[in-house]
């Protein structure tokens, strides 16, 4: 999975990158199709914008965004909301197909 960081109209610190890079490394082990993570930090209207764009498998794109005056709590916010997106995500395809070997022959 390719992490890529990028800081518009801010100067982003070590310890910033670092903790975005810290929040998405778990995030395949909720949806093995994730490619890539794209994080972007910006500085606008005198608050923190931290936006997560998550591109999976078969052209499915995840989109989190927060504005607020934290920018740790930014990143908290959108982790957990583009952790939400892909539980649900993952749900809606193991829904999708039908019960397992297991299921069947338990019935």
């Amino acid at each position: 999975m390719n992490v890529s960081v990028v800081a518009r109209h801010v100067e982003l610190t070590d310890a910033m990158n670092n903790y975005a890079r810290e929040k998405v490394d778990g995030m395949p082990r909720l949806y093995s199709g994730i490619q890539s993570i794209d994080i972007t930090f910006a500085m606008e209207a005198g608050e923190h914008l931290v936006e997560m764009v998550a591109t999976g498998k078969r052209k499915s794109v995840f989109v989190a965004h927060n504005r607020g005056r934290d920018m740790y709590a930014c990143v908290d916010q959108c982790a957990h909301k583009l952790q939400q997106q892909l539980r649900r995500y993952k749900d809606r395809v193991r829904d999708r197909h039908g019960p397992t070997h297991e299921e069947m022959s338990s019935q």
